[in-house]
């Protein structure tokens, strides 16, 4: 079965707001665009109408008198005709009139011409004419060239009175190419607005899907780094809302069902630890329930009290392990010097160290400097010495250093001693894997594992390795 295509959903969200927009936009655009040309000329007519009306009036005197043709009101609109203004009409210049005006008789002849051409003419038979001397609107559109849609000129006539009678017509006429260079104008500035407009409207479309695909993103890489048990940061989301109630109800059901995992898990690793040391309790206390020598007594007196305490030990570290594990997150990250954090824990195992008659050596730069919890971070670094006093032989060497390197700080603990086995080095993190002690001690296996959460939720690694005379356990943690 052929499947879809996986797209993005702020891909679909983008493409499902683009068409409505581009389609209103070409809607819209179309619309103004068809209705801009007859809108222009229909107020064009409506000033015709009103400037013929007006010299109908002041022509009717002279008219009514039969005088028009050699009047003074003849003589002021071929003035009028040959005027050239000099006027700036938004982006265009205007040097000469584009309005035509002519006077007819009741007959249809003209007696007055702005443009002093058709004098004597007859054009009764134009209906701007005609139509005006019967009492009706008058008015036609009449191209000059019949191949140029644009050479087509506006004519509209107003009658001329005498009392109620119509003796004449007066006819203002204007060419439509006069007004198109405005309706181009006002086209481009359309089209442009338009464009702008839907540029900005599809830009904030995209940034809103952008952050909706990234928001969906992070919660999914969040739900997966829980899926595979590791520690994240939960995702924050200030203008979605709706995700953050997402990211916290997700963090929610990560606490939940990582407190009840924890408790499945440590009841049953407690319960398998625990045996061994009750065991060994259990016989020790039955064999002191019967007549002994003094030696054996103190023996076995000694044996439970080992095992007791190795049995108080096992359950703190794994509280604190318990603990370290279900926290999701540094609450607070403080800039620490290393050689203030590294104090206590030398001044902790100098009576191991003297009694091992151990060298210690310290080379820590006075400007290294961690960043991130120092309670954790001096925890870490008492397994880690914990650990290492553990494997080195008597009179051997123990030595802590600090090293810059290109974006962090390595702080690494060496101790003279055997090498790890190849097959415990990748094991080494693990719960309750342990290696055997000098004179045979058991440890709970925790130490390192605790070190290894540390690390983790301090964004640095944690590496083991063998060199040469023994072994070297490192932190690298990013430079502050």
């Amino acid at each position: 079965m052929r499947r879809w295509p996986r797209i993005p959903l702020g891909l679909r969200l983008f493409l499902l707001f683009l068409l409505p927009v581009a389609l209103t936009g070409y809607l819209v655009t179309k619309s103004v665009i068809q209705e801009l040309k007859p809108t222009v000329r229909q107020a064009t007519e409506e000033t015709l109408v009103d400037v013929a009306n007006l010299l109908a009036v002041l022509a009717a005197e002279e008219m009514s008198q039969g005088e028009l043709g050699q009047s003074r009101f003849a003589e002021l609109i071929a003035a009028y005709g040959l005027r050239q203004p000099k006027a700036r009409i938004w982006e265009f210049g205007k040097k000469s009139i584009s309005h035509r005006i002519y006077v007819t008789d009741r007959n249809g002849q003209v007696v007055a011409d702005s443009w002093q051409q058709d004098i004597g003419a007859d054009f009764s038979q134009w209906n701007d004419v005609y139509l005006t001397l019967r009492g009706q609107y008058g008015a036609r559109s009449t191209a000059l060239d019949p191949d140029d849609p644009l050479s087509t000129v506006m004519h509209v006539a107003a009658p001329i009175y005498d009392g109620t009678e119509i003796i004449g017509s007066v006819t203002v006429a204007k060419a439509n190419r006069s007004v198109q260079p405005f309706i181009d104008l006002s086209k481009r500035k359309v089209l442009l607005w338009l464009v702008l407009m839907t540029t900005l409207v599809l830009l904030a479309g995209a940034l809103v899907s952008w952050r909706i695909n990234t928001a969906l993103s992070r919660l999914e890489h969040y739900a997966r780094q829980m899926g595979r048990g590791e520690k994240a940061d939960k995702p924050r989301f200030r203008m979605f809302f709706e995700f953050g109630a997402l990211s916290n109800a997700l963090e929610t059901l990560r606490t939940q069902l990582d407190g009840k995992q924890y408790v499945e898990e440590y009841v049953q690793t407690l319960t398998h630890e625990l045996k061994s040391p009750l065991s060994a309790i259990r016989g020790a206390g039955e064999i002191l329930q019967s007549p002994l020598p003094e030696a054996k007594r103190l023996k076995f007196a000694g044996n439970i009290e080992r095992e007791s305490t190795r049995m108080q030990q096992l359950v703190e570290r794994l509280l604190e392990l318990a603990k370290l594990e279900t926290m999701p997150q540094l609450d607070q990250r403080q800039t620490l010097a290393l050689g203030e954090l590294l104090k206590p824990v030398i001044q902790s195992a100098s009576a191991r160290l003297e009694q091992g008659q151990l060298n210690l050596e310290v080379d820590i730069p006075d400007d290294a400097q961690l960043r991130g919890d120092p309670f954790l971070l001096r925890q870490a670094l008492f397994n880690l010495m914990d650990n290492a006093l553990a494997f080195v032989p008597q009179r051997g060497l123990l030595k802590w250093q600090a090293t810059r390197e290109q974006h962090s700080w390595r702080v690494s603990l060496f101790n003279q001693g055997p090498a790890i086995p190849d097959y415990a080095l990748p094991r080494l993190t693990e719960r309750f894997f342990s290696l055997p002690r000098e004179h045979g001690q058991k440890n709970t296996g925790l130490g390192l594992n605790f070190v290894a959460q540390v690390a983790k939720l301090h964004g640095a690694d944690l590496a083991i390795e063998n060199v040469e005379g023994g072994v070297r356990v490192s932190l690298i943690f990013p430079t502050p």
